[in-house]
């Protein structure tokens, strides 16, 4: 029987896998052969010195650049080369290192951004707020609340995204990718800028979601007491190829990983 190249040895699903993916930009790679497989319900993390290369990845593997060579796979599907809406509607959505809510929308509207990718109406029922249209909002409506509920945020459901605490505005983005139903979820710097108390939330958070939604995760983060927390395999970048790879305390012991991040 052939083998299947989406199940891994222990018979879970392999959510993402990426093969040599590089992208260069005139004479500068800035991601070379980098290759990834991340099992379903993984918390996974990406990490490396500024400037290694992992946001680039992340801009790979959402449709935002296009790679010069290699292929990326969500639950066995090619998506290499796909625009970033599709590739979201696949299932793949993301954070940013900056946080780019909608800050003059209240929290619930934003949340029901991210629902919108899910709503069967035509342009034309919306507009003139057909019985279908209404009926999908008002489920929709819900559906935010539920999720604004589970990242404790109801209460600030008619607050403006704007006037939230920093902290908040984080778990509100985050709250918002995972409205559009995602296989895989990336994080970009989630705890960047947090303090300790609300790192220590976000690290509880991120893990109950995994658990609550069964969710695969990839994170690129800096604060390595998140990292070595949270996540059971790492993959590390430096100057935009892989340093080292594997299980989590492993990789960060390594003297070469210490070396990229410290100096001599």
């Amino acid at each position: 029987m052939a083998e299947n190249k989406f199940i891994a040895e222990d018979g879970r699903e392999i959510v993402l896998r990426a093969d040599h993916l590089c992208i260069q930009f005139g004479g500068l790679k800035a991601v070379d052969d980098v290759n990834l497989q991340i099992k379903q319900g993984e918390l996974y993390g990406l990490i490396g010195p500024n400037g290694a290369g992992k946001t680039t990845v992340f801009n790979l593997l959402t449709g935002v650049y296009k790679p010069t060579s290699g292929r990326f796979y969500l639950c066995g599907e090619d998506l290499t080369g796909k625009a970033p809406a599709e590739v979201n509607k696949k299932g793949i959505a993301r954070t940013f290192q900056n946080i780019r809510l909608f800050g003059k929308l209240t929290v619930l509207e934003n949340v029901m951004v991210g629902l919108s990718n899910q709503i069967p109406c035509s342009m034309f029922e919306s507009i003139f707020r057909l019985p279908r249209h209404k009926k999908s909002e008002a489920e929709y409506r819900k559906r935010a609340m539920e999720l604004l509920e589970v990242f404790g945020l109801a209460e600030y459901s008619e607050h403006l995204a704007c006037n939230l605490p920093y902290g908040k505005q984080r778990k509100l983005e985050i709250a918002r990718a995972m409205a559009t139903n995602p296989k895989l979820l990336l994080l970009d710097e989630p705890a960047a800028g947090m303090n300790p108390n609300e790192t220590q939330e976000l690290m509880d958070d991120i893990t109950f979601i995994r658990q609550k939604f069964g969710i695969t995760i990839l994170l690129i983060e800096h604060d390595m007491r998140l990292v070595g927390g949270i996540c059971e395999k790492v993959t590390v970048l430096n100057f935009g190829t892989e340093l080292a790879k594997g299980e989590t305390a492993t990789v960060l012991n390594d003297p070469e990983v210490v070396k990229a991040y410290l100096g001599e």
